[in-house]
């Protein structure tokens, strides 16, 4: 760890740069940085497809071996990403941390996993022929970030690609550049050819967007984002026909039925719910709890959010930060007053907002037709639903058009697995708060999405399946 986490990115700082990063917690200036346009942008697709020629043909262990330093060089690293993480992104250098061993797990497994990009053999349908079947890389790819997890959200997508043997051209969300400008820069010092691997920070997202959609060299996007930012880049896509990765909006429910441990469920409320101030796509959107054991459930939920410490992730002990930005934390205290307004009733936390903070806010009373309820919060607010028997459960659950990720608490071995299989979401999990991994496939259905991230079909998002039929075999 350094004096100056901002050394790392030291060459990208530009006192008069355009993009101005700012601390959530205090508002004051981390530092300002450049912003490409669609030229320059188109530019620098130009060089990576370039580089990508050379790049795909080492082998699959050449390519791993610079991808392990790069690796290695980011948990060598991991105190200064952590810290520039929190100062850009305000969640809480416990978290950030996390994220940086979370996000560098992905580089190492796709590192290996690119030695496992097998080809298959195929009974054939002649005695003069043979049919074999080889994966390559689908060529150069972009990829658009959000801000809540500035790290990750970069290593998942770019591991795979450059694992398959492709070039990435990755904007970053706007408010957090600088940790994916790091990334960049360590890639580079582990030997990753420069023009391989490029953030793109801009001003003028809407514009790269569509370029990443229309550029005839990119053969492959990936977004995470809001579902109604996917629907415009698929359609732009349709013009290039370009491939597409979506991880897109989520309405994550979380069941506690009466069978459950109620002290793990509380536990996993808090890691699901409230972990950076409740910004996250799988985050718990809706507490569904069954009536015989609502009241207990609630009045424990309460006591354990009154342990939690809010305040600048960089101080000691807190583990609740503020929002990306004042503008968040007065759209989530509108939520909370329109949920009141409509019925709900206030259990814990629903104050004003306090700039980029908000309190953890607990509201029972909510029922699926309130908008809290349909719509990603987006912040440290649990509305909780009464249900009472196992189908209306999982009714409730599924009556969102979204299909991300889904929570339940349960210790009956039949309950879990009828409940896991009626759960209409990509991604469930049983008595855990969180389900992120890179051994696991990360993604959704209806409107949340399309594609998985990490796992060994996280590769595959990257390559091609190519049919090879070899005939005149017979002599």
């Amino acid at each position: 760890m350094t004096s100056n986490p901002l050394a790392l990115i030291t060459s990208y700082l530009r006192d008069d740069g355009p993009i101005v990063v700012e601390n959530p917690a205090n508002g004051e200036v981390v530092g300002r940085i450049a912003s490409h346009d669609a030229d320059q942008v188109s530019a620098i697709i130009d060089k990576a497809d370039t580089a990508r020629i050379a790049w795909a043909k080492l082998t699959a262990k050449e390519r791993a071996k610079l991808m392990r330093a790069w690796h290695d060089l980011v948990m060598a690293n991991a105190d200064d990403l952590a810290r520039i993480m929190t100062l850009e992104s305000g969640k809480p250098l416990a978290e950030s941390k996390g994220e940086v061993t979370y996000g560098a797990g992905y580089i190492e497994w796709f590192a290996e996993e690119g030695k496992r990009a097998y080809g298959e053999t195929i009974p054939g349908f002649s005695p003069k022929s043979r049919i074999v079947t080889i994966l390559q890389p689908v060529g150069t790819c972009a990829a658009i970030t959000p801000w809540n997890f500035p790290l990750a959200m970069i290593t998942r997508k770019v591991a795979p690609a450059l694992a398959a043997g492709c070039s990435m051209v990755v904007k970053p969300a706007e408010a957090t550049p600088l940790t994916a400008l790091a990334l960049e820069a360590l890639a580079q010092q582990a030997g990753i050819p420069e023009d391989l691997f490029r953030i793109v920070p801009t001003k003028t997202s809407s514009a790269v967007g569509n370029l990443f959609c229309s550029h005839p060299k990119v053969r492959k996007l990936s977004f995470t984002g809001s579902t109604k930012v996917g629907q415009i880049l698929m359609a732009q896509a349709a013009q290039q026909i370009t491939r597409l990765s979506l991880e897109l909006g989520g309405n994550a429910p979380f069941i506690v039925f009466d069978d459950a441990d109620l002290d793990a469920a509380v536990e996993g409320v808090i890691a699901s719910k409230y972990r950076n101030a409740g910004q996250t796509c799988v985050c718990a959107n809706r507490l569904l709890v069954q009536d015989s054991i609502h009241d207990a459930f609630v009045e424990k939920l309460k006591a354990r959010i009154g342990t939690l410490k809010m305040g600048d992730g960089m101080a000691e002990g807190v583990n609740l930060g503020p929002l990306i930005d004042a503008k968040e934390a007065a759209r989530v205290a509108d939520v909370v007053k329109e949920t009141i307004g409509a019925g709900g009733k206030l259990v814990v936390g629903g104050e004003e907002a306090n700039g980029a903070f908000y309190a953890p806010t607990v509201i029972t009373g909510v029922t699926q037709d309130m908008e809290i309820a349909r719509e990603e919060i987006f912040g440290p607010v649990a509305p909780v639903i009464r249900f009472t028997d196992e189908a209306e459960a999982i009714r409730i659950a599924n009556d969102t058009i979204y299909g991300l990720a889904a929570y339940f608490y349960s210790r009956d071995i039949g309950r879990i697995w009828r409940v896991m299989e009626g759960l209409e979401y990509g991604m469930v999990a049983i008595n855990e708060g969180i389900l992120s991994s890179e051994v696991a496939p990360f993604g959704g259905v209806k409107q949340s999405g399309m594609g998985r991230e990490g796992s060994r079909h996280g590769l595959s998002e990257y390559m091609e399946l190519k049919y090879g039929l070899m005939g005149g075999i017979e002599g």
